[in-house]
């Protein structure tokens, strides 16, 4: 054989095939309209709370859904966030199951970070379905609600304050990561920047930037609440979405750090919408068997 000669690489399985197929890549665009959604208007509702004008609507998923379910057409918007939720979540199993299009994605790391995302849309999905069955505007149970009887029946279990207290931990780790990633701007690898307007591109940063920090600073302060909750053993101190952004009014800082959260996360809901517009995606129509070598390692897609 010549020492010249490419030595074709591997055909993709099957697995790989539908993880980097054009539906894949339809699913999580509009997956990211419905994050998108759902962000924008937990962040208007949590803004009213801020300036005193308090619907009673939750500044959390129940409040969006059940503002969503309020319009003309509620129960056909509610449907359509049911699409883009599952899509979400098949696009996050998709990744858990065969990895992300990046390189290393095949941890187990990434692929459980997907996992468990994928789990999160898929309550999210059947809660707002149950919402859409009966034609509510309610938008199900407050979230705060949900999270100290779920925490109250994790307490009783044996070993229930750790498994309780891990959680509180993972999730104010998963916060801090959030933030500072946000702030060094790591989200714009995932983006087709080269196609963006200088204007457009700076735009998006901001988004991004500040965004990703809201999130990741509410993400910290709920997960502080379940930490609380474990070592004083009261699941009362497990907050929500909501009761987390409210306590943010009771600090020094008062309603403005609140407003500014909500604000935040509006800008991550808007944010979305430009990572489903711009975000990279597997390469299709391409051979399954290419020369080695043949492709950029560079060029892949990144990570989500």
């Amino acid at each position: 054989m010549e020492h010249g000669q490419d030595i074709p690489a591997q055909p993709k399985s099957r697995g790989r095939r539908v993880a980097d197929s054009r539906a894949v890549e339809v699913a999580s665009r509009v997956g990211l309209c419905a994050r998108g959604v759902i962000y924008v208007l937990v962040g208007i509702l949590a803004v009213r709370i801020g300036l005193g004008s308090d619907s009673g609507q939750e500044a959390d998923r129940s409040g969006a859904v059940g503002t969503l379910g309020e319009q003309p057409f509620g129960r056909a918007l509610l449907w359509a966030l049911v699409v883009g939720l599952a899509a979400m979540a098949l696009w996050r199993l998709s990744e858990a199951a065969f990895g992300q299009t990046v390189e290393g994605g095949d941890k187990w790391s990434r692929r459980l970070g997907s996992l468990g995302m994928a789990v999160f849309y898929a309550v999210i999905c059947i809660g707002v379905v149950q919402t859409a069955l009966v034609g509510g505007s309610a938008g199900g149970r407050p979230g705060d609600e949900t999270s100290k009887e779920y925490t109250a029946r994790v307490l009783d279990w044996p070993g229930g304050r750790v498994i309780v207290g891990v959680f509180g931990v993972v999730l104010i780790v998963v916060g801090v990561v959030i933030l500072v990633r946000s702030l060094m701007r790591k989200f714009e690898k995932n983006l087709r920047t080269d196609e963006m307007r200088p204007a457009t591109r700076r735009v998006v940063a901001i988004l991004g930037i500040v965004g990703g920090a809201a999130c990741g600073v509410v993400a910290a302060g709920a997960g502080l609440s379940v930490l609380l909750a474990a070592v004083r053993y009261d699941p009362d101190q497990a907050k929500g979405l909501d009761e987390t952004l409210r306590s943010f009014a009771a600090t020094p800082a008062g309603p403005a750090l609140l407003i500014a959260a909500a604000v935040g996360l509006l800008l991550f809901g808007l944010y979305s919408f430009c990572e489903a517009r711009w975000r990279k995606a597997a390469e299709h129509g391409t051979p399954a068997e290419q020369p080695t070598g043949a492709a950029d390692p560079g060029t892949r897609p990144g990570a989500p």
